[in-house]
């Protein structure tokens, strides 16, 4: 007699959603009737959904990578990139189907960026309204509360040599959470032919003593339009060439945030600097082959296992694709943007 099939399987953990998720995706957190979490590398945010009660049970959306599935491929998105086989006899395990218990991997591997998504019509509006936006933001900086707020952080563009063409200013852009609009400094995140795929925002207003800092939102920083696999380009290095036509040999880093590339930038401008938005998605930037070294510039998370795995996976994807890869671990704060802050003063 046969077990149950993939399809009892994912039924089953569908049942145990809330327990389930709890597991996979520790640091996410319960919005009604769905948990939410920034990725899949259990990133904060809330881009990835996970349905818990009814007939959707175990049904997730990750809005920013534009994956999607039942519980069964949420446990082989998380944990085996993408691999069924090995979700399955995990969550038989899990389930108490199969001898012994069902620990998780040491790291969990990042999905292999996807092929481009079927055309989705709301994911396509999602993309032109971002492209509207960053259009019709101001191109320089100069002057406003963006590069006010750029200043405060030691990343200024004065600092930096001169504006990134990526980074823009938008006067009064709208926020869903707040229900009003805030000014704001956005970001063009392109693919790898340098197409625009989604707009970066972060909203920003100033503190008690009118400097100004990042929105007292608990969303301050959003992107509109999928990510995977895009970046936001902050510097060119010393070749002052476009990412496309990137010398053979050359080195990148890739960092983070935007503050934390401008930081990475001022430091080592001969460095082509590139910002991944987030750390789930800074092991799937597609680069050129002519990419041979890549410095993973990462933000010091201390004992956090969940950061660890997905930096780990970073490695696995670029070392994968045969180049060597070094990792930058900052000597003191949380980020390169805290190291630069602090040698400033």
């Amino acid at each position: 007699m046969t077990g149950p099939s993939a399809a009892d399987i994912a039924r089953m953990l569908a049942r145990q959603a809330p327990a389930l998720v709890a597991e996979l995706l520790p640091n996410g957190k319960r919005e009604g009737a769905e948990w939410r979490v920034g990725s899949l590398a259990g990133e904060p945010g809330r881009s990835l959904s996970v349905h818990l009660f009814g007939n959707r049970a175990g049904v997730w959306s990750d809005f920013a990578a534009g994956e999607a599935g039942d519980a069964l491929d949420l446990v082989a998105a998380v944990l085996y990139r993408g691999d069924k086989r090995q979700a399955l006899a995990w969550a038989r395990r899990w389930l108490g189907l199969g001898d012994g218990a069902a620990p998780l991997p040491q790291h969990r591997p990042q999905p292999l960026p996807a092929a481009a998504p079927r055309a989705d019509p709301e994911a396509e509006g999602k993309r032109r309204t971002a492209l509207r936006i960053f259009l019709n933001a101001t191109t320089s900086l100069m002057g406003t509360p963006a590069a006010a707020y750029l200043d405060a952080r030691g990343c200024g563009i004065a600092e930096l040599g001169r504006q990134p063409r990526s980074l823009r200013f938008a006067p009064a852009l709208p926020n869903r959470e707040s229900g009003r609009a805030w000014p704001a400094l956005v970001a063009a995140v392109t693919d790898a032919a340098g197409q625009h795929i989604a707009t970066h925002r972060t909203w920003l207003q100033r503190d008690a003593g009118g400097v100004w800092r990042k929105a007292q939102l608990d969303n301050p920083k959003m992107s509109l339009g999928s990510v995977a696999g895009g970046c936001i380009r902050i510097w060119r290095g010393a070749s002052c060439k476009p990412l496309r036509e990137a010398p053979e040999g050359e080195t990148v880093a890739i960092a983070e945030g935007i503050e934390t590339a401008l930081s990475v930038a001022i430091a080592c401008p001969e460095l082509r600097v590139l910002s991944a938005v987030s750390l789930g998605n800074m092991g799937r930037l597609v680069l050129p082959p002519a990419v041979r070294t890549v410095i993973l510039c990462a933000d010091n998370d201390g004992p956090n296992e969940g950061a660890a795995r997905a930096l780990q996976r970073a490695v696995d994807h670029y070392a994968a694709e045969g180049r060597i890869v070094k990792i930058a671990i900052p000597p003191c704060g949380k980020d390169f943007n805290d190291v630069l802050q602090a040698a400033g003063a």
